[in-house]
């Protein structure tokens, strides 16, 4: 495989960035990409672009020198975007695209159809963060880097549950486990540990939640009422479809988020053979066939509506 250093070829100047709204794997692979390079490529200058980051992945060494908006001066001789589908996903650093001078782009999502200049995507891959793993020296990957890919591919996979999870997988995570890194304490720290408040917002929208379609759908929506009532933002908000997903018998979960303008934030999850990526595609969305999100304008009941319409399809 082609490794990071050709797919940078004689760059000297670098941009980082991924997905808006960033989740574990895009902050993981971000940051596992560049703490590798401050390391491993003193000669470059490496800028690392993230629409926000989770206090929760403070863990990650130098995660406070993100830069949350483009420079509109900077011109790089290259942008390395990561575990993103397409260019409108592309959260704060967007601009570079028309900019750089090379763009690269590494991804795993099986939506993506390689809008960059050179593309490293790999759809059987857990996470982004599995792909770039591929891409670097493994005796070159430090405990600082392996700790933010080891978050970015637990994240992704489920800790390990999802059926994206291949033996290449595996061996990746075993590689980065001997690097010494707390593996059990990053994935209580950044994938089941919650706030009070977080865990009751949860347990509102479980409460609520409705089966459609014989049972095989369940849908979970929280109101801006609710986000009010319980002092809680998007962020807290993590989790609550993966478990809506658990429950028995569904083939598909499904979780509205409001968003400013009206629309929600749908995220969809599966189980067994179903494919939510179509899904979500279907509304100008994306991701992968376990999981995948897209947004949609209206009331709960009309986005339901919807993406049940979509979902009725995909189950047969």
């Amino acid at each position: 495989m082609t490794g990071i250093n050709e797919l940078l070829g004689s760059a000297y100047s670098v941009a980082i960035a991924g997905h808006i709204g960033p989740d574990g794997d895009c902050v993981g692979s971000c940051m596992g990409m560049y703490l590798y390079l401050k390391k491993n490529r003193p000669d470059l200058q490496v800028d690392i672009y993230l629409e926000s980051v989770r206090d929760v992945f403070g863990y990650i060494a130098c995660v406070d020198e993100v830069k949350y908006e483009a420079d509109s001066e900077k011109i790089y001789d290259c942008f390395l975007i990561l575990d993103t589908s397409s260019p409108d996903r592309i959260g704060v650093a967007g601009k570079y695209l028309d900019t750089a001078k090379n763009v690269v782009c590494i991804d795993h999502h099986i939506t993506n159809e390689g809008f960059a200049e050179k593309n490293v995507i790999e759809a059987n891959a857990s996470s982004a963060s599995e792909v770039v793993c591929g891409l670097l020296d493994p005796e070159k990957i430090d405990k600082e880097t392996a700790i933010a890919l080891y978050t970015g591919i637990i994240h992704d996979s489920g800790v390990l549950q999802y059926s994206n999870t291949s033996p290449d997988t595996l061996r990746t995570v075993a590689m980065l486990i001997d690097k010494g890194i707390p593996f059990s304490e990053i994935i209580d720290r950044s994938f089941y540990e919650r706030t009070f408040a977080q865990n009751r917002v949860m347990g509102k929208v479980l409460e609520n939640a409705r089966l459609h379609l014989d049972g095989q759908v369940i849908v979970g929506v929280v109101y801006p009422e609710d986000l009010t009532y319980y002092g809680v933002d998007k962020k807290d908000t993590d989790g609550i479809v993966s478990q809506l997903r658990l429950t028995k018998d569904v083939k598909a979960a499904v979780f509205l988020y409001p968003l400013e303008d009206g629309a929600f934030k749908v995220s969809l999850r599966a189980n067994g053979n179903t494919d939510v990526s179509k899904v979500a595609s279907a509304f100008g969305g994306g991701g992968h066939i376990k999981a995948a999100g897209c947004t949609l304008y209206g009331s709960a009941g009309e986005v339901t509506e919807k993406l049940l319409e979509e979902l009725a399809k995909e189950l047969g």
